[in-house]
């Protein structure tokens, strides 16, 4: 059968090479030529576009005399572009003359001009540095119809996806996740979940900003991760779809709608699936310092989920001047789990307590924003704009839990059901004003957040005399946070011929009102933040060297202030801290960007702050029907400092027109400490993460790729956590014209489980915790595009950016 598979295999590459000697070969020359020196330019990207189609070709890079040479099929026309940083892009027409072209010598425009400009997808560098953010061009990237959006992130430079599919920017969860610029309901609650289920395609393009300018609200420890979607439309329609299925996580279908009619556009995308049951097993130990007794917990995780989501942006150009815009997010999905166990508490040998737990816990998470803008744009200058922009927001989350014990060995508590509803509702109102000079750019605005913070929580016990269960009033409330930010920015740009500098203030002065309903416990304050921003940036022919500073805020979330007392393991229980104060974190920034053959980027950068949120854990002793118990408690606190010292890079290399190679990677130094019941504790150590990607391309349209990755865990204020290790095989066929594409993917082959541990040490005990995440999976996907859109639909310039929360959130484990 394989002799049969391989016969067949041949015969087909043959009779492509047969079909295709048989055509009209086209053959177009030249040499890049700088305008003012007269003398070659090497390294040019020179692409070739089907003039009819506006499909992408031949491209390649001009030698170290400046001269390339690119065939394509004959008897059609062409349009060729020369694309390289610091030069205007040149584009040509090639007719339809059915001869050899030699254009000559062609000359290239010095230009201050942003690549960002340039229309031909397959003539963009993946990576770019620019004066506040880098970027990474996932549309130019070969992978982008393989690969999940989630996959994608792992080649971002300063991004990070650990074991449990959790996002980290420069080793953090401190971070706003923004779409196109603004927040989205998609990412409120479980980010990797929606990135998991994405495919890349998508996705123009992942801008990672660790200096954030004034502009951008001050939340955000690491900075903001800004996911810039498709939006392409010009008269007519067009459909991408998108279809997998894993044999973890389950089935999904994507649909990427674009069209255009008169004046009206629409650009949007939904998708949906469901994840398959999957089983992973754990085990922890504590060891307890005052009585060296051991309480150790052995069982499984079982988890099931189903998602949906949407997007649409509408757009109406009304006149040249005057353009209104609104969208619409949609996030819904249910995750399903249950974890199964047996917990002893040993001294000597001598079991002191036991019980069996079913511990089923069933999470609806939903998400909507609605957005309206107006953009006035003025007829002197088409980047003079004034933008009256509104935002709605709302994400509530609902957790129902429930704890069935068995076995039990002097355990006093009685089987309970938890109930929380959490999460917020916000106003947003902001009016944005831009305004270009000759070389200097201002920017200007005021916001207004409007912020409720919500937790409606209560615990239901069972009497074992009436077998019915009842309310536990000690465990029932209504939490209400309200948190207003009120804010004024200024920032300014210059653009020079080598030199970049751009700097701002950012004012925002925060009310914070909270209560309970049953007690008479209120929480007042406000406080006040100046905010400033620099950056510098100098720019060389080939590559830039770029310095900011900025203060970044970390307001606590509902997720950290929220009281109710999580304990659906009864033993280990967590909570939030309503009375949490905010963060405030200094950020230094040194970037060096090399493009030439290929790309280099790499920065040096160094953060501390004060009075810094840690989770922490300690014990805590109570009276359970007349008899003493101890449970392990976990809880967020304002402790101590929190410095970091990092070195990031990123190459991206072809070794061969044909093969590609990328590495991306980052190293720390941390330094944590923070008094906490009544001891001081102090924790260092280095975390970093390795990414590399090799991938071939082959002329038939069949491409392979080879993906390795690297973590190497956390360090914490009371411990760490493991390593791990990633790698992903990627097949890839385009069919029908490139219209469609089928993808065959490997995730981590080799072993079924991943094993992975975490230890906490405090003064009373000392814990280790084993779990088996689910390693192995594959999965096969296919897309197909239709219809014919080429320009942008109109879209305002600036809006809401409500990224002054902290990002991040729960996700499964897994890779899709």
């Amino acid at each position: 059968m394989k002799k049969l598979l391989l016969l067949a295999f041949c015969c087909y590459l043959s009779a492509s090479v047969m079909a295709q000697s048989g055509l009209q070969m086209l053959t177009v020359k030249g040499v890049a030529i700088d305008s003012l020196t007269k003398q070659p330019v090497s390294y040019v990207t020179v692409a070739l576009e089907d003039a009819g189609t506006k499909t992408p070709v031949k491209s390649n890079l001009t030698k170290d005399d400046g001269s390339f040479e690119l065939k394509a099929t004959g008897g059609k026309a062409y349009t060729l572009a020369l694309v390289f940083v610091g030069y205007t892009t040149k584009q040509i027409i090639i007719p339809a003359t059915g001869t050899d072209v030699n254009l000559g010598k062609i000359l290239l425009r010095p230009s201050t001009k942003q690549l960002n400009d340039v229309a031909i997808v397959a003539a963009k560098p993946l990576m770019k540095q620019e004066v506040d953010r880098i970027s990474y061009d996932v549309a130019a990237d070969p992978e982008s119809k393989s690969l999940t959006a989630l996959d994608m992130m792992r080649k971002v430079p300063l991004l990070t996806v650990d074991a449990n599919d959790n996002i980290q920017l420069k080793g953090s969860g401190n971070y706003k996740i923004l779409v196109s610029g603004k927040e989205s309901a998609l990412f409120a609650k479980n980010p990797s979940d929606v990135l998991r289920s994405m495919p890349a395609t998508n996705i123009v393009k992942i801008e990672v900003i660790t200096t954030p300018p004034a502009k951008y609200d001050a939340e955000g420890l690491k900075g903001i991760i800004n996911i810039i979607t498709i939006k392409n439309a010009d008269q007519g329609y067009n459909v991408n779809l998108n279809t997998r299925y894993n044999n973890v996580w389950g089935p999904g279908l994507n649909i990427n709608p674009t069209f255009k009619e008169g004046k009206f556009g629409f650009s949007g995308y939904m998708g949906f699936g469901k994840q398959n049951k999957a089983t992973n097993p754990f085990d922890n130990t504590q060891t307890f310092i005052a009585d060296q007794s051991v309480l150790t917990q052995n069982g499984v995780n079982s988890f099931t989920g189903n998602y949906k989501y949407f997007e649409g942006e509408f757009s109406y150009e009304i006149d040249t001047l005057n353009l209104l815009t609104a969208s619409i997010d949609y996030n819904d999905g249910v995750n399903n789990q249950e974890t199964d166990g047996l917990t002893k508490n040993v001294l000597n040998n001598v079991i002191r307590q036991q019980y069996y737990s079913m511990s089923p816990n069933n999470s609806d998470y939903q998400g909507i924003d609605a957005a309206f803008n107006y953009q006035l744009g003025f007829k002197r200058n088409k980047d003079q704009l004034l933008t009256i922009s509104y935002q709605y927001n709302n994400s509530p989350n609902t957790v129902n839990s429930a704890n069935y014990f068995s076995q039990l060995i002097s355990y006093p508590f009685p089987d309970y059901r938890q109930y929380n509803n959490a999460g917020n509702r916000t106003n947003t109102v902001q009016v944005d004003y831009a305004e270009p000079f000759k070389s200097v750019t201002l920017e200007a605005g005021v916001k207004g957040i409007f912020r409720n913070n919500f937790s409606a929580f209560n615990e239901d016990t069972l009497d074992t005399k009436t077998n019915q269960y009842l309310l536990n009033g000690a465990q029932t409330d209504d939490f209400n946070y309200h948190q207003d930010v009120y804010s004024v920015y200024n920032s300014y740009q210059i653009k020079l011929d080598k030199w970049t500098v751009k700097a701002g203030l950012r004012f925002e002065e925060t009310t914070v009102n909270g209560d309970f309903t049953t007690i008479n416990t209120p929480i007042s304050t406000s406080y006040s933040n100046l905010i400033p921003s620099a950056y510098l940036q100098r720019q060389f022919k080939t590559s830039s060297i770029s310095f900011g500073f900025t203060q970044r805020i970390q307001r606590p979330t509902i997720y950290q202030l929220n009281p109710f007392v999580d304990a659906s393991n009864p033993l280990f229980v967590s909570t939030g801290n309503p009375n949490l104060k905010p963060e405030l974190n200094n950020v230094f920034e040194l970037n060096y960007s090399h493009f030439s053959t290929g790309s280099i980027n790499a920065g040096l950068s160094y953060s501390f702050s004060n009075n810094s949120i840690q989770n922490v854990t300690n014990l805590k002793t109570g009276v359970v029907d007349s008899k003493p118990d101890t449970v392990t408690y976990t809880t967020y606190q304002n402790l101590g400092s929190n410095r970091t010292l990092g070195l990031n890079l990123n190459i991206n290399y072809p070794i061969t027109k044909k093969l590609q190679f990328v590495i991306n990677g980052q190293i720390s130094k941390v330094w944590l400490q923070g008094e906490f019941d009544g001891s001081m504790y102090r924790n260092s150590g280095y975390f970093s993460d390795l990414f590399s990607n090799l991938g071939y391309k082959f002329d038939s349209g069949y491409r392979i790729g080879v993906n390795v990755g690297y973590f190497s865990g956390q360090v914490n204020l009371q411990g760490k956590s493991s390593y791990f290790i990633f790698n992903q095989y990627v097949f890839s066929k385009d069919l029908l014209k490139k219209k469609a594409s089928i993808s065959l993917v490997a995730n981590n082959p080799w072993s079924k489980y991943w094993n992975g541990n975490s230890t906490t040490s405090t003064n009373q005990f000392y814990q280790v915790n084993n779990f088996d995440n689910t390693y192995r999976t594959f999965a096969v996907r296919l897309s197909y595009k239709f219809g014919k859109l080429n320009s942008d639909i109109k879209k305002n310039q600036h809006g809401i950016n409500n990224d002054d929360t902290k990002g991040g959130g729960k996700s499964n484990n897994g890779n899709q």
